[in-house]
């Protein structure tokens, strides 16, 4: 008895022996088991990483035992690896020395590069080039009445299934009828639960943002159970084609096709269709050859345009179209730009019957217009009163009326040479309408004297190339603020310009009166005058003080191309002009010597005595 006594002993004896042994394996194991869970809550799919639960540097954590087993990198805790560190693609080698670079301590144990292990159950840490990185894991809270923690786990799950569902954690059928992803067999076989933060992986990580899912389990579970198969099953279908270079389909569509298909099952899977499906988009023809654009503008310079092509941009503001074959603009030529600002409609063929009344109506933002080189014979009606420039130059225009430039209070720049205007068919009134108008260009017409009714804003007037013989009194009379006169080429004579026509002018500081029929330098000259221009004409003689009464001077004399002689340059021809003459101007002329007085010319910058008979 004794004898039997003793051999059970050595056997229990023996028997702990081989257990305490094999407690190491056994802890081993069950590391990589809590490992192999953790990868698999944590995304089916290296890289991914739930919102809740960031990557922290944590110090380095205590072990429990003195022996802290490594875990090798195996298939099964290599997505774990991939969230911890995110090098993806790196290759670790374990075939190294200890205390080599890239080792860790861990409790005066030599952890190698890249080696994981878990020194408490929601904690696992990584060696990452001599660095130790630890992730705590964060659990989702749960609504039911007893959550368990199953044994070796950190996180606790409902116990009954029918509960966590009510408790918005949605099973991995349905997870997977709502993503796309059809679930591993691995998957199936070690866990039973997934979070509802599941993502999925479409050539980048997104959250997948649902609505609230309604289950109607009024029905009964097997025929909802089919139908939510068959909608998994349709889903995942899509996502296969999405990766195989389909075209997805948008959230929108999903969402809308999700909706018809709850209606179709009684209810059983209902989601909001508050998504907005938009319209298709209006493609605006494509702009004609020979046309270009940039910014805001639309250019068609020489494109062999007939019409004005059909554009729709309300952020357009230039359109340019010089030098094509434009007949006509009709009332909706503008329907699809009405923001424009400038337009040039310049060297068509564009006639005053073929613009429509209302063609420039519809824009409320035009500034400038120009017309050149066209076939108009009056000016178009209904401009926008937004204009601050016309250009009408070489047309046909043959008449101004009184209503011809009305409502075009804010135009400042009218330009109509090249026409065949005159006194005779321009209004006196036809220029009372421009309020602010300060530059006007009249040359290349038939006027025979300066126009009646300019603006009294007006600063600037262009008459040159017509056949203007006389300046009368009463021409430049509400004309305050002239500044320059340009009458060149015409056919004026020094006593044709009445002696009041513009010396009290205070602001005209600039005459140009080249190219005429003038013999002496004219008298009563503007009082404001600095720049008189008399080239080309028949001048012998530059009357005694001519320039004695202009305040502060005469600056710029120009006296080319005339017939000057020593005997018309009198001692006090210049007298008023000494002290501010800047510019004179006496080649080609018949002097025999340098004029009398020049030595005194104190600010004299440029003299021109050149082609004369000076020895």
């Amino acid at each position: 008895m004794q004898a039997a006594s003793l051999v059970c002993y050595c056997l229990l004896v023996s028997l702990c022996v081989d257990l305490s042994r094999n407690e190491p394996g056994a802890h081993l194991r069950r590391q990589r088991r809590r490992m192999r869970y953790r990868g698999l809550r944590n995304g089916s799919s290296a890289g991914h990483r739930s919102p809740r639960q960031p990557r922290t540097q944590l110090p380095v954590p205590v072990a429990a035992a003195p022996s802290i087993p490594l875990i090798n990198i195996d298939d099964g805790v290599m997505g774990v690896f991939d969230s911890l560190i995110g090098l993806g693609g790196h290759e670790s080698s374990y075939n190294v020395l200890p205390e080599k670079k890239g080792h860790c301590r861990v409790n005066e144990m030599i952890m190698y590069d890249k080696a994981v292990w878990s020194p408490e159950p929601c904690v696992t840490c990584l060696c990452s080039r001599g660095e130790v990185i630890c992730d705590t894991a964060t659990c989702h809270p749960l609504q039911c009445p007893q959550p368990v923690t199953p044994a070796g786990e950190c996180c606790p799950v409902c116990s009954d299934p029918a509960l966590s569902l009510d408790s918005g954690v949605t099973s991995l059928d349905d997870t997977s009828e709502l993503s796309g992803d059809s679930p591993e067999p691995n998957d199936l076989d070690n866990s039973d639960l997934l979070p509802s933060s599941a993502r999925t992986q479409t050539g980048r990580d997104e959250p997948l943002t649902t609505e609230v899912v309604e289950f109607n389990e009024k029905e009964g579970g097997k025929k909802d159970e089919k139908k939510r198969k068959r909608q998994g099953k349709k889903h995942r279908q899509k996502h296969k084609g999405y990766h195989r270079g389909k075209k997805p389909t948008t959230r929108t569509g999903v969402a809308e096709e999700i909706h018809q298909e709850s209606d179709e099952d009684d209810g059983a899977f209902r989601m909001p269709s508050h998504f907005p499906i938009p319209g298709p988009p209006i493609e605006a023809p494509p702009l004609p050859s020979g046309c270009s654009t940039s910014d805001t503008t639309v250019s068609c310079i020489n494109a062999k345009l007939t019409q004005i092509p059909p554009i729709s941009d309300p952020d357009l503001t230039s359109l340019d179209l010089t030098g094509n074959g434009i007949t006509t603009i009709s009332d909706e030529a503008f329907n699809g730009i009405p923001n424009l600002e400038w337009i040039d409609l310049s060297k068509n063929n564009i006639t005053s019957p073929g613009i429509g009344p209302q063609a420039f109506k519809v824009l409320k933002k035009l500034k400038r217009l120009y017309l050149d080189g066209n076939m108009l014979v009056h000016i178009p009606s209904e401009l926008p009163s937004t204009l601050e420039e016309i250009k009408i130059n070489d047309n046909h225009l043959h008449a101004i009326d009184e209503d011809g430039l009305q409502g075009l209070k804010n135009l400042v720049t009218l330009e109509l040479e090249g026409n065949t205007l005159s006194e005779a068919n321009v209004s006196p009134l036809a220029f009372y309408p421009l309020k602010s108008l300060s530059y006007l260009r009249l040359g290349r017409n038939k006027f025979r004297i300066i126009p009646q009714g300019l603006p009294a804003t007006l600063e600037e007037l262009y008459l040159e190339n017509n056949h203007i013989e006389e300046v009368s009194e009463i021409c430049f009379n509400h004309t305050r603020n002239i500044n320059v006169i340009v009458l060149k080429h015409n056919k004026l004579e020094e006593h044709r310009i009445a002696p009041l026509a513009w010396i009290n002018q205070e602001n005209l500081e600039s005459i140009d009166l080249s190219y005429n029929k003038l013999y002496h330098v004219p008298s009563y000259l503007p009082k404001s005058l600095q720049h008189l221009v008399l080239i080309g004409n028949q001048i012998e003689r530059i009357p005694g003080y001519v320039f004695g009464h202009l305040k502060p001077g005469l600056e710029y004399l120009y006296l080319s191309f005339n017939k000057l002689t020593d005997d018309g340059i009198d001692p006090v021809s210049f007298f008023g002009a000494y002290h501010s003459l800047r510019e004179l101007f006496l080649d080609h002329n018949e002097l025999k010597s340098v004029p009398f007085g020049i030595d005194e010319m104190r600010k004299l910058h440029f003299l021109r005595l050149n082609n004369n008979k000076i020895r």
